[in-house]
């Protein structure tokens, strides 16, 4: 599957605006053949703590228009949208959507808020991981902080051929994000496709590195601090492949301290 990274220097709060360049850059990845775009964390308003202001209902305008965009395109779609509390669901939420060309949505709720920034002051927690399978591609979703903590991804491994991370990760931990992204890569044998933002919003500076990496940690395709779409091949078969060559997870034992 070809599958788009769009790394976007975002409008901060201003959802219309983050539309308008997430559009442009969907048809992009569509002219580019992707089956499955994914766009950063809290694409329409950056990563804002002011839920009052940028937290939206489900079946917003913001899922509304990625909706729309995905039916238009005939394409998948993976995106970060703040959402307001809901029959069933507390909130305010950081929440991964997917949206399917025939306009289904499923969504994931991000598990770890980062506490250093405050934000689980203002978005509650998830409580379940998500997976997700794309034509075919078994996918496992997370938001940003979640990437530090290996147990969910560990947990998720037999079922998973691609983790999507999205996120709004500072420049200056730069090096701990790319470094993460390998290490759940290497450890699960399976895709990390990470996707970050660039720009400046909220007084932090965001330098990209959106870089999908394969099942043995080698980057296919790798962002520099510019907006850009990547494109990179995922296939459920070099999953599978990596995994019967080299089977280190079938060695896995309980394990408690």
């Amino acid at each position: 599957m070809r599958v788009a990274l769009i790394q976007l220097d975002l409008a901060w709060e201003d959802a219309a605006a983050n539309h308008t360049r997430a559009d442009r850059r969907l048809r992009e990845a569509a002219a580019l053949g992707a089956r499955l775009a994914v766009l950063p964390e809290l694409f329409c308003s950056g990563f804002s703590m002011d839920t009052a202001k940028v937290a939206e209902d489900e079946a917003g305008p913001t899922e509304g228009f990625l909706r729309d965009t995905a039916e238009g395109l005939d394409m998948w779609i993976l995106a970060g949208v703040p959402l307001r509390a809901s029959a069933g669901a507390p909130g305010p939420r950081n929440v991964a959507v997917l949206v399917s060309p025939d306009g289904t949505i499923q969504r994931y709720t991000k598990i770890h808020p980062f506490s250093f920034g405050d934000e689980n002051r203002h978005y509650v927690a998830g409580d379940r991981v998500a997976r997700w399978t794309v034509e075919g591609l078994r996918i496992t979703p997370f938001i940003c902080y979640d990437l530090r903590f290996p147990e969910p991804f560990r947990a998720t491994a037999d079922d998973t051929d691609a983790y999507v991370v999205i996120a709004s990760w500072p420049e200056k931990r730069r090096h701990h994000w790319s470094t993460l992204l390998r290490a759940r890569a290497i450890e699960n044998q399976a895709y990390t496709l990470g996707v970050n933002r660039v720009g400046e919003g909220g007084g932090l500076t965001y330098s990209g590195q959106s870089v999908a990496v394969d099942p043995w940690g080698e980057a296919l395709v790798e962002a520099s601090a510019r907006e850009a779409v990547l494109v990179a091949e995922i296939e459920p078969g070099v999953v599978a492949e990596a995994r019967r060559t080299f089977p280190p997870l079938a060695d896995r034992k309980p394990f408690r301290a």
